[in-house]
């Protein structure tokens, strides 16, 4: 568990499925992302997300609003296997995203610099690299302020992205 000065990061839960099923049926938190989820992809993807830590040792963080214990999204780093081309190195992939609700209030930057700090410090990895819809441009920014920078541009699912790395 992190705490930071306004947020709790905690590893998924299942009790987390009615808020993060909410989060990625928003239109406007997967606009850059695909299509909204059903429910039952939602449910299949938390616990993927839940069983990534037994197999790595890091996942995604629940973040929750410490004060009210308010869900407002997630990040963390994660060993996606994403099928893009070319193939990309076997490092850690960043990942943020947050409910609408919390968009513009400085959350994915606060959440997102302390799981950094923390995947340095606990796994070390010699670097680890983010995929970004070039249309994404609060990611974009977000990545860049952490420390990420272009590395190349891969296809995935039909689309080209912006593949990002640090270290």
């Amino acid at each position: 568990m992190i705490h930071t000065e306004r947020l709790i990061l905690r590893p998924y839960a299942v009790s987390d499925f009615d808020a993060y099923a909410a989060m990625v049926a928003d239109l406007v938190v997967v606009r850059h992302a695909g299509a909204p989820m059903t429910g039952e992809e939602a449910w299949m993807r938390l616990l993927r997300f839940i069983g990534h830590w037994s197999v790595f040792g890091y996942g995604l963080f629940a973040v929750l609003d410490r004060a009210s214990g308010a869900y407002l999204g997630e990040t963390g780093f994660m060993d996606f296997q994403r099928e893009v081309v070319p193939r990309i190195e076997p490092l850690p992939e960043a990942a943020w995203v947050f409910t609408s609700a919390a968009h513009g209030r400085g959350y994915a930057w606060e959440a997102a610099s302390a799981v950094h700090r923390w995947m340095a410090d606990t796994h070390a990895p010699p670097a680890t690299q983010c995929i970004i819809s070039p249309a994404n441009l609060e990611s974009i920014r977000l990545a860049e302020r952490l420390g990420y920078v272009l590395h190349d541009q891969p296809n995935y699912r039909g689309e080209a992205l912006r593949l990002i790395r640090k270290g």
